[in-house]
């Protein structure tokens, strides 16, 4: 059997880093880890190839060769999964989808051959079985919530390793917390399950194995959702770098009560973590019960940050403005919040409703729907019904854009977050000082020479010398990441940014 696994595309937003991908010479950030971990999952006998439409063209020819086509997408490539379906039974091949957006949204699917909803641990095999009975069925629904001990590493065979800016590995699924907005409790469950520290350790062997040295992404929607298991992996995780001399440095996703937890936040010092991405959402304690995330309202959120950057961990964030209950100054608010806070990488987004979350059963319950939502953070489109006038919120969310990354505020809170890392940090990221060469060269022509803002770039770069240059590495990379996020609010909000 041939099989063609087709990765549908990211569309350019703040989550692409297409413009920053640039300065790295890389062509997209992450590499598609479902589609590689369902390849390991295969007979050992069948022919396998990946496309990735992110980094190369889906031609003909690729679809001719393969006898299935298996694609899996999130909600924002739902065009680029539709166009791939339809290209495949063009050819009439038979058509295989899974994956985040199938499992919330089956009613808006292409018409594929055959469906995954939900984790495909336990279906995946069953589909094979009848597959090869001639029987197989049209939808395959996880009824239960599979441990992960049995999903075996990526297969990193697939791709070129020099295509991407980082790894990608998962540790675990699901998280405690009951945010309203929130689909990833509704796909993976309010009990959080994890691979085993052996696991784990294998699955950074085969990537070493495999050639890649730099960083790692651990895509777990909250790492400590589980503290318990959390708390076996650290200690056999940091034995595991220094006998294999540090080849990854390592971000992730966690919760804010992380800044409770010193001792782990040293743990992921020690491991190599370099940033950590937590939800903040709104600094507006109504609106965080609204969302029933009142695991924020029970601390200090900015003390909360400032404890994580102290031990060398580069905190980005996500905030949303429209909730109900936020006040006529939450535009004010969350500018000056996100100053305060000195992240530089700030996910501002509109509160959008997504299939099946407790959001969507309550604005529908109200008659508030409109429609689904885009999944696209930077297209302004809102799929409900808001308290304040759209225009207003519209207006207010493209007022914060255009303030958090104006050259002005981002350096400045880019310089505050590098001064806060209170403890050394490890950077065990392997570049070649060519590639190193080239990026700067990037950095330098681009923002220095042919930006309209190169003044405010090399007066960054003065302040960053004067008064961080160990930190020189990263704060070149905060600035190709700024550039990113400029270019696609500008194309948000329609003007350039001072």
């Amino acid at each position: 059997m041939r099989v063609l696994f087709a990765y549908p595309k990211f569309p350019d937003t703040y989550w692409s880093f297409h413009h920053a991908l640039y300065f790295e010479g890389k062509k997209a950030a992450f590499p598609p880890l479902g589609l590689m971990t369902i390849s390991s999952m295969l007979p050992t006998d069948w022919e396998r190839r990946l496309v990735d439409t992110n980094v190369t063209e889906l031609t003909d020819a690729d679809i001719e060769w393969a006898e299935m086509v298996f694609s899996s997408a999130m909600i924002v490539q739902k065009d680029s999964l539709e166009d791939i379906v339809n290209r495949a039974r063009k050819f009439g091949k038979r058509t295989v989808v899974g994956g985040p957006y199938v499992s919330t949204s089956a009613e808006k699917l292409p018409d594929a051959d055959h469906i995954f909803v939900g984790e495909a641990e336990d279906t995946f095999p069953e589909f094979l079985r009848e597959l090869e009975l001639g029987i197989p069925a049209k939808v395959y629904r996880a009824e239960t919530r599979p441990s992960l001990a049995e999903t075996p590493p990526p297969d990193y065979s697939l791709i070129d390793l020099s295509n991407y800016s980082s790894m990608n590995l998962q540790y675990s699924r699901g998280c405690p917390f009951n945010c309203e907005f929130c689909d990833i409790i509704e796909i993976y469950g309010r009990v959080p399950r994890t691979k085993s520290p052996e696991q784990m350790l294998n699955e950074l062997d085969h990537l070493k194995e495999a050639g890649w040295r730099g960083p790692v992404f651990i895509v777990d929607d909250n790492f400590i959702g589980n503290k318990k298991n959390v708390r076996f992996l650290m200690p056999k995780l940091i034995e595991w770098n220094e006998t294999n001399a540090y080849p990854f440095s390592y971000f992730t996703e966690a919760s804010l009560n992380l800044a409770e937890d010193e001792v782990l936040l040293d743990q992921m010092r020690t491991a190599g973590f370099s940033r950590v991405f937590v939800g903040i959402e709104t600094p507006v304690e109504e609106s965080l019960k609204e969302a029933q995330k009142t695991q924020n309202t029970k601390r200090s959120l900015i003390d909360s940050i400032r404890k994580i950057q102290g031990y060398g961990l580069e905190v980005m964030a996500g905030f949303i403005v429209g909730f109900d209950n936020d006040p006529d100054d939450i535009f004010d608010r969350q500018i000056d919040f996100i100053r305060n806070s000195a992240i530089p990488l700030a996910m501002v987004g509109l509160l959008s409703a997504l299939p099946d979350t407790q959001l969507w059963r309550r604005l529908e319950k109200e008659g508030r729907l409109v429609g689904y939502h885009s999944g696209n953070n930077s297209d302004c489109s809102i799929n409900f019904e808001p308290k304040m006038p759209r225009e207003r919120l519209v207006e207010g969310f493209k007022t914060v854009l255009s303030n958090i990354y104006s050259p002005k505020e981002y350096y400045a809170r880019a310089l505050a977050c590098l001064s806060y890392f209170g403890q050394e940090r490890r950077d065990p990221r392997r570049t070649t000082l060519r590639s190193d060469l080239k990026a700067l060269w990037r950095i330098i022509t681009k923002l220095g020479i042919r930006d309209r803002e190169r003044l405010m770039f090399w007066k960054y770069i003065y302040k960053l010398l004067t008064t961080n240059r160990r930190q020189i590495k990263h704060g070149l990379t905060l600035a190709a990441m700024g550039y990113h996020f400029r270019v696609i609010t500008e194309r948000a909000c329609g003007a350039g940014l001072r």
